[in-house]
Formats: C-alpha cells, sequence, structure tokens
C-alpha cells in the first residue's frame, strides 16, 4: 500500500470542508430562520407552544428528525464496512450521497408557509430526517477511512488536523449565510429577508456539495487502503463495539460535547443580536476570529499530544471551554464592551476548540485499530457509525434544549433563556471533562 501524500490529505480534508457547510447551516440558521428574534424581519414559522410546559414544538421536531438514525447509522456503517466495490468500500457512498445531501438541505429551509403552521412542521421533520439520511451515507464511509488512510498515531493525528481545519473551514463558510443574504438585499430587487436566507442556503449548499465531491474524484481508494471487506453480522459487531469499556466513556464524553458545542452554535446569533446588542453580521466575523485563532493552536495541540498524551490534553480542553461559556450567561451585564466580552470569549474558546476537534478522531482510529488488532475484524465503519450517532444525539439534544431555553427568553429586555443556555453548556462540558476520566489511553 502506498504512503497517503500530502495533495490527498488535502483532498481528503477538503471533503470534510464540504459537509461541514451543510451541517453548519443547519446548526447555526435553523432554530432562528424558524424562532426568529423580534425585529430582524423573519416570520415566526413554527408555534412556541408547549407541551407539559417544557417541550416545544422545535424541540420535538428536531428530536424527531433524528429517530431514524437510531437505525441507519449503525446500518450504513456495517454496509460500507462489508462493501466489495471497483471503487472500493467507502468511495461509493461519498458519490451518491452528495446530490440528495445539497438538494435536502437547500429544502430545509423552504417552508411550504410563511407563517406557524403545522404544515411547515411537517414540512421540517421530513425534510430534516432525509437531510441526516443523505448526509450520514457520506460522513460515516468518509471517517471510516480515516484508520485505513493513517498507519501510524502520528500520521492519525495529522490526517485528523487536515480534517479539522476542513471542518473550521465549513463552519466560517456557514456562518456568512446571513452576509450574502445582506448582499442579496441591498444589490437586487429582493426585499423580503427569508428570501435573502434562502438564495444564501442555495449557494451555500452548492458550494458544500461541488467540495464534497473533491475526494471522490480525487482519492483512488484502492491504491491507498488495504482493508478487506468484513464479514460480521451487524448485530454482533454492534455488540464488540458496545463492549468496549474504553469506546463508552468515549461516546459520552463526545455525546455531552457536542450537546454543548451545538447551544453556542444555536445560540450564537441570537448572543450577538439581543444580548450583545449587534448585528446579525458580526456573527461571521465573531466565527472567524475564533477559527483563525484556533489555527494557530494546531501544531502546539499536535506538539502537546505527543508529550502528553491525548487523554489529559482532551481534559484540560474540556474544563477551559466550560469556563468560558459561563461567560455568556454575564453578556451584556458586566462592565465591559459586549465586542470586547465576545472576543474575549472566544479568544479562550479557541485553543479547546482546536484539540476537540483534532483528538477525537484520531482517538476514535486507534481504538477501531486495536479492535482490528485484537479480532481480526475491520469494524472503522461500526465504529466511527456509533460514534456518529452519538454525535449527532449531542447535536439534537443540544438543539432541542436551546429551542426548549427560548421559552424563557429570546428578545432584548426578555432573554433569560439564552442566558440559561451558557450555564447549561458549562455543566455539559463539566460532564464531559469527567466522565472522560475513565478513559484508559494506549501508549
Amino acid at each position: 500500500m502506498e504512503k497517503f501524500p500530502l495533495s490527498k490529505q488535502i483532498a481528503y480534508a477538503t471533503g470534510m470542508v464540504g459537509w461541514s457547510v451543510m451541517i453548519n447551516l443547519i446548526g447555526v440558521m435553523l432554530v432562528y430562520f424558524y424562532l426568529p428574534p423580534e425585529g430582524k424581519g423573519l416570520n415566526m414559522l413554527i408555534s412556541q407552544a408547549t407541551i407539559l410546559g417544557v417541550f416545544n414544538l422545535m424541540a420535538i421536531i428536531t428530536a424527531s428528525g433524528r429517530l431514524i438514525d437510531a437505525f441507519y447509522d449503525p446500518f450504513i456503517g456495517r454496509r460500507s464496512d462489508m462493501t466489495h466495490s471497483k471503487r472500493g468500500r467507502r468511495m461509493p457512498y461519498l458519490l451518491y450521497s452528495i446530490i440528495p445531501s445539497a438538494v435536502f438541505c437547500v429544502l430545509v429551509f423552504f417552508p411550504p408557509q410563511q407563517t406557524a403552521t403545522h404544515s411547515n412542521a411537517l414540512w421540517l421533520i421530513v425534510m430534516l430526517s432525509l437531510f441526516f439520511v443523505a448526509t450520514t451515507t457520506y460522513i460515516i464511509p468518509y471517517n471510516a477511512l480515516l484508520p485505513e488512510l493513517a498507519a501510524t498515531n502520528e500520521e492519525k493525528i495529522r490526517l485528523s488536523s487536515f480534517q479539522q481545519v476542513g471542518f473550521v473551514g465549513g463552519i466560517v463558510i456557514s456562518s456568512f449565510t446571513n452576509n450574502i443574504a445582506d448582499v442579496f438585499q441591498s444589490q437586487t430587487n429582493i426585499t423580503t429577508r427569508a428570501v435573502a436566507v434562502e438564495y444564501s442556503v442555495i449557494i451555500l449548499a452548492i458550494i458544500g456539495g461541488i467540495l464534497m465531491a473533491v475526494p471522490v474524484l480525487f482519492i483512488n481508494e484502492k491504491k491507498y487502503c488495504r482493508a478487506q471487506p468484513s464479514s460480521t453480522p451487524l448485530k454482533q459487531a454492534l455488540r464488540q463495539s458496545l463492549t468496549n469499556k474504553n469506546f463508552i466513556y468515549f461516546l459520552v464524553a463526545n455525546l455531552s460535547y457536542f450537546m454543548a458545542l451545538n447551544l453556542i452554535t444555536n445560540g450564537l446569533l441570537y448572543d450577538v443580536t439581543v444580548l450583545a446588542g449587534m448585528k446579525e453580521a458580526w456573527g461571521a466575523k465573531f466565527i472567524s476570529f475564533m477559527v483563525v485563532l484556533s489555527l494557530f493552536f494546531y501544531p502546539v495541540v499536535n506538539i502537546m499530544a505527543k508529550r502528553t498524551g491525548e487523554k489529559k490534553l482532551m481534559i484540560v480542553s474540556f474544563f477551559i471551554l466550560a469556563f468560558s461559556f459561563v461567560g455568556i450567561a454575564s453578556l451584556g451585564r458586566l462592565p465591559i464592551e459586549p465586542k470586547t466580552q465576545l472576543f474575549i470569549l472566544l479568544a479562550i474558546a479557541a485553543f479547546p476548540a482546536a484539540a476537540l476537534g483534532i483528538l477525537p478522531n484520531a482517538i476514535l482510529a486507534n481504538i477501531a485499530a486495536k479492535d482490528l488488532e485484537q479480532t481480526g475484524d475491520s469494524k472503522e465503519g461500526t465504529y466511527f457509525a456509533v460514534n456518529y450517532f452519538a454525535a449527532k444525539l449531542g447535536q439534537t439534544f443540544g438543539i432541542a434544549l436551546f429551542a426548549m431555553l427560548t421559552i424563557y427568553g429570546k428578545d432584548q429586555g426578555h432573554d433569560l433563556g439564552l442566558r440559561l443556555s451558557g450555564i447549561c453548556g458549562c455543566v455539559l462540558c463539566l460532564l464531559a471533562g469527567w466522565t472522560f476520566r475513565g478513559f484508559k489511553e494506549t501508549k
């Protein structure tokens, strides 16, 4: 098997930019588009009525959109493990999922009505479910390639670093949705904010789809991967992975982290516009600032991981991130300009963002490699599928929790829900760090 060259590593990471654009379009814009704060030119598209006084409709919709993943994630992971194809085990899945991912990403933001109706709720459930199925078909086989393309732990961390550069690149691109909408409104005859946002989503989804195609076009899986298709049945493969204690500690910590991450992702535009009293366009500037700053920490993370190990670095990162979340609760209430406070909080979050972006995939690749060494069975797709399902549960619970917190205030002068999201994020990061203490690192 040939060594995976730098040019191919960049091509591999480009695919992550693509699906990150789409995933983060949903993460950044979904709640803001359907449950906007007052005075932003957007209509309320989903009712804020609650069930049992806690669960609002948006929380139920986002959770419903993930139910199919409970069955589909491990299915597609195991199918890719067992696939025989001239193009390899993973590439066929990447190829055929690109167009559906882009199409359903766009349709999520094209509800049938521009008022809060039940038809909008039903539309969102169906479109989100189809979008998640399409992107899952790409993401799980894509991530399962990592341990097959990178032989040593150092190579895994390096390739995971390229992946994370791609992921944060997607975050930055998706964060410009409102900026692109501003351009449409200022340079065209479009006056309706919702239509301008929808045109922005179309452009970004097309960009995402093109970038997702790069690994398929430029990487020959057969040339760089030696793994053989597995014959172990799905049920047995799942049982083996879910009895791996190290994997369980990793899963629980990852789920908690993604809940916290999606609280801040979904709340960012609210924090900027409601708590800080700034324009939407500042959201992209803040995200770009944190991403650029975190890039400077990537070499530091690689060096520290070699010296201290991944476990200590992960735990410290969870605790630092927990501290930064606390600042959201006090945004606009301290004797400091809100804009300055946001820059400080994001600067604090830059290092853990780098570490928690790079290390998890490298750690999971090592878990899968260790399992292969012990059992002789290749289950990379299964491990990445179960982990991705846990991450998506975290994302879903994070979106649902944020949507529920908006019941307690999401507008200027009535913002308790937004401040509570910072406290919840802090608690979740502390839980992730505490849980990961049980992980046993392999030297």
